[in-house]
């Protein structure tokens, strides 16, 4: 059995963890954990500009722009069909942080990761929890090699932080709930892209709404987001299923239809906006999608995730792993969630042309 001992320990090597180390890096010794080896495809790849503040404080930002056209590629605009049949252009030329970056999400992480160890973090790819106790003021954390499962390695950390995204693993092993406000998933696809157009789009329907956009590699993302009772599962499950369902928005019809046999299915993701009913414990915080996940309506999950793990990082470095830290913390993630709960309502409530029907009518 393997030990060792560290001052943060972070399970969750995606956006909001690597953040979080690379943020805390000059100041703890700091470990980070995930139970993939390597990051994993995902939908969500649309970066709100003001990211970049974050990215260029914790010197990222070069990095990010001498791989532009691997990593991301800019974003001039969303064409909107939300609240009408005609189009509404919404781009940043006014924005004073630039434009949206459509990453390639897993290539993204990845980058973060090579960050991470390059700046001196303790990293343990391919280890996933297994338990944890509370003892003589430090947490005993157990972890199980994915390679070799019969490895444990116990890491002794003075402070914990959950970024392990909407499961939530360490503060689930606690025995803390989810508190769910919607069903929402969002079924996805990949196609190539042979517009000249690389617009994104989002566009209503009667049981949902609908996103594209292009990302690097002259790739582009379809997704249809829907409430999970609402939609037979078989229909979520097949490209052929997935092309039945687009019929009701010919503007998503259209794209799919360029490529239809080059389709990689990807299947549906949980979406859905929920809140961990207890954020931060005896020196232990979660942080990102384990504290709040957001509708991608929003297209501010990887923000959250970052500007939270900067919000961390500075409560940590004033306050220590004190119980000021875990008040505040829980303070400043319900101010968010009200905040974005609010903002949320408001956007859907836009949508009015088929507010009987019982998707949109579940969120008037």
């Amino acid at each position: 059995m393997a030990t060792g001992k560290t001052d943060i320990l972070i399970i969750g090597g995606g956006i909001a963890g690597c953040i979080a180390a690379i943020s805390l890096i000059d100041s703890y010794h700091v470990t980070l954990v995930d139970k993939l080896p390597e990051p994993a495809e995902r939908i969500g790849e649309s970066l709100a500009p003001a990211s970049q503040r974050i990215l260029k404080q914790l010197d990222l930002l070069e990095g990010l722009e001498n791989q532009a056209g691997t990593l991301y590629r800019k974003s001039v605009g969303m064409q909107s069909y939300w609240g009408s049949d005609q189009v509404h252009l919404v781009d940043d030329l006014r924005n004073p942080d630039g434009f949206v970056k459509n990453l390639d999400r897993q290539a993204f992480e990845a980058y973060l990761r090579r960050v991470a160890e390059t700046r001196g973090v303790h990293c343990l790819w391919g280890s996933k929890l297994h338990s944890s106790s509370y003892e003589n003021s430090r947490w005993q954390v157990q972890l199980r090699a994915s390679a070799s499962p019969l490895s444990i390695a116990t890491i002794s950390a003075s402070f914990v932080i959950d970024a392990s995204g909407r499961q939530a693993h360490f503060a689930k092993s606690l025995g803390i709930k989810r508190q769910l406000e919607d069903k929402l998933v969002a079924c996805w696809v990949t196609l190539p892209n042979c517009r000249t157009n690389t617009m994104s789009t989002i566009s209503a329907s009667e049981n949902g709404w609908w996103y594209s956009a292009v990302i690097p590699g002259d790739k582009r993302v379809v997704a249809f987001h829907t409430d999970a009772d609402l939609v037979a599962k078989n229909e979520l499950k097949t490209t052929a299923s997935f092309l039945e369902l687009a019929k009701e928005n010919p503007v998503i019809l259209s794209l799919l239809n360029e490529h239809e046999d080059a389709i990689v299915f990807k299947g549906p993701v949980a979406a859905n906006s929920t809140k961990l009913k207890q954020v931060a414990g005896q020196q232990w915080v979660a942080l990102g999608d384990a504290a709040l996940s957001f509708d991608p309506l929003s297209s501010q999950g990887m923000y959250n995730a970052m500007a939270s793990a900067m919000q961390l990082q500075t409560l940590l470095l004033k306050h220590g792993f004190t119980e000021t830290l875990q008040k505040i913390h829980t303070e400043q993630t319900e101010h968010i969630w009200h905040h974005y709960l609010k903002h949320k309502s408001i956007f859907y409530q836009a949508e009015t042309r088929w507010k009987t029907a019982p998707f949109w009518l579940r969120r008037f």
